[in-house]
């Protein structure tokens, strides 16, 4: 495609309000490919609003489903508006067939696009959706959407954008409430216009809040009030939450508009909410978020940034992605108060000192707070991938594991990824699963099985960045099966790693023969006998591992003094040049 071209471009944005949230750094990233178009969004009411004054945008344009465009005839009057406006390009967000036949019955010549929904053909650029076996996070999916055009590099988190007399208003519409300029804010979202699924209990909220509040006043001395967010028919579930409080309580449920809730979340100190919108807008406005995830995919969801807490509970049947749970909602009853108290307590520890806690909402303060930290830690890890056998290396090795519920973790694993995690390391996860290909476990208990995993992990602060897993039968002769270097290969490529700086844990020969192969520095794990036929063929292949640990905390412990040693002789040598030169 020839983009200097291309004048007049619309683009398709999503429907839901979290996934139009999601969208928004693609929506900058297009911007920066044609900076020299006019760009045009098409979306339902509710996410115009969101994305009012957008800097990468020229205007938007409402597709009202319920009013004017509703049935045939308004499809057809809206394709006629739009083929009227000459547009040389759409680019589709929206995965549905009709955003592709709008466009086409619109004439726009050029229609670029997922190639999903049984749409390819209306699509004069269809793009491959990725292996549905890899997960990416929607942000990604959004981004990646555009690299044939010639997008490059990882997407930013998403913004958005509130006017100052946006939040002027909604100060005032506060302070008629009683809540005053330097209260701190906390913001709950107890529900879900997507269902009841996704709903931690009421009571549940209302505790945790109360909870949290009283340590706020008593370690800070300063007044809290609670805002509770909501859509039209939560009114009643707001109402009965606040009523359980004894802090002040403003329940804004059904009561603002899109503009008007942007504003409100800004002002938060803290959002405790479920998987919904509001979450992603607070994340866009750097207001840290404690998330209950429970039939959704944390993993593809969840709010961008590391100011963020998710707490789930790894059961056997989430994610189900389910509206309403046909068994005992076991996802959201076993999240414990405890649970999402402690975790909000860590995020406001976060802030001590922060613009958040003396009542503004000074984001761009709370952003360079951050980046202050992070500068001051020493991350020796930053830019390193630790990849990690599964059995005999994170959990118990029961010969195949079949069952989800009989996944135990090793003595230490989780705290000791916690430490690598702290560093700024990536974990990536390289296992062979040939109990597919026997037939032995199918693809659903593997993912099952790999979902209880990282929530365990995800509880020590330890989570993944990925998982790889070979299916094959050894007999196969396939590129994926250890030692064999296909898994390490697509990480590389997905995940684009530097296997300049990387290690490898495992408990087998093929575990450090893989490592040889990529070029990492390999950790055998001795917590089960070591077989010393396996440890004789390495030293006949020269391919002896760099360490060899009894444990994950004796392996952590090495690969943090190995990275330290390098940077430290990364940085004499650098001071030698410098003199040299």
């Amino acid at each position: 495609m020839d983009r200097e071209t291309i004048k007049r471009i619309l683009v398709r944005g999503p429907n839901w309000l979290g996934d139009a949230v999601m969208c928004e750094p693609a929506l900058r990233g297009l911007r920066s490919l044609f900076p020299d178009a006019q760009i045009a969004l098409l979306v339902k009411p509710a996410v115009a609003d969101l994305f009012a004054g957008h800097p990468a945008l020229t205007r938007v344009l409402t597709y009202d489903t319920e009013g004017r465009h509703a049935g045939l005839s308004g499809k057809w009057a809206l394709a006629g508006q739009l083929r009227r406006q000459g547009f040389d390009l759409a680019i589709l967000f929206q995965n549905a067939f009709e955003a592709a036949f709008l466009t086409f019955l619109a004439g726009v010549p050029r229609r670029y696009g997922y190639a999903t929904d049984g749409r390819s053909l209306l699509l004069s650029d269809p793009v491959a959706v990725q292996d549905r076996r890899t997960l990416v996070h929607q942000v990604r999916y959004y981004w990646d959407l555009l690299k044939p055009l010639g997008l490059t590099g990882d997407p930013p988190a998403p913004e958005l954008i509130v006017f100052p007399e946006e939040e002027q208003a909604m100060a005032g519409r506060f302070a008629q409430d009683g809540l005053t300029a330097s209260d701190v804010v906390v913001g709950i979202n107890p529900g879900s216009t997507y269902g009841g699924a996704k709903r931690w209990l009421p009571e549940r909220f209302a505790e945790a809040t109360e909870r949290l509040c009283r340590t706020i006043r008593e370690s800070r001395e300063q007044q809290v009030s609670v805002v509770i967010f909501g859509a039209k028919g939560e009114e009643r579930l707001g109402q009965e939450i606040a009523a359980r409080l004894s802090s002040r309580s403003l329940v804004l449920s059904g009561a603002t508009t899109i503009r008007e809730l942007m504003a409100a979340v800004k002002r938060c100190a803290i959002l405790l909410t479920n998987d919904t919108g509001p979450m992603h807008i607070a994340s866009a406005f750097q207001v840290p978020v404690v998330a209950i995830f429970g039939p959704t995919d944390w993993r593809t969801t969840s709010p961008v940034g590391n100011a963020h807490a998710i707490v789930r509970q790894p059961v056997d049947c989430a994610p189900c992605l389910l509206r309403e749970c046909p068994i005992d909602h076991r996802c959201m009853t076993r999240v414990s108060v405890e649970q999402v108290y402690e975790a909000a307590t860590k995020q406001v520890a976060g802030l001590s000192g922060s613009s958040r806690l003396s009542g503004s909402s000074g984001s761009n303060q709370i952003n360079q707070t951050n980046k202050i930290n992070q500068t001051n830690q020493m991350n020796v890890l930053d830019g390193v991938t630790v990849f990690l056998d599964r059995d005999g290396t994170l959990n118990y090795d029961p010969g195949y594991l079949k069952v989800a519920a009989e996944l135990k973790l090793l003595p230490g694993v989780g705290p000791a990824l916690a430490r690598l995690k702290r560093a700024g390391a990536r974990l990536v996860v390289v296992t062979n699963q040939s109990g597919v290909g026997r037939g032995i476990v199918t693809l659903k208990d593997l993912e099952a099985i790999h979902a209880r995993l990282e929530g365990f992990l995800e509880q020590e602060d330890a989570a993944l960045d990925a998982i790889y897993f070979c299916p094959h039968h050894p007999d196969d002769g396939c590129r994926c099966r250890k030692p064999n270097v296909g898994m390490v290969e697509r990480a590389v490529s997905e995940l684009h790693l530097d296997l300049r700086r990387s290690y490898l844990v495992g408990d087998h020969a093929r575990d450090i023969q893989l490592a040889n192969r990529v070029g990492a520095k390999a950790i055998l794990i001795t917590t089960a006998p070591v077989d010393a036929q396996a440890l004789d063929m390495l030293k006949a292949e020269q391919a002896m591992p760099d360490a060899v640990a009894k444990s994950m905390a004796e392996a952590v412990d090495w690969i943090l003094e190995d990275a330290a040693k390098s940077a430290k002789g990364h940085d004499e040598r650098k001071k030698r040049d410098g003199q040299d030169s």
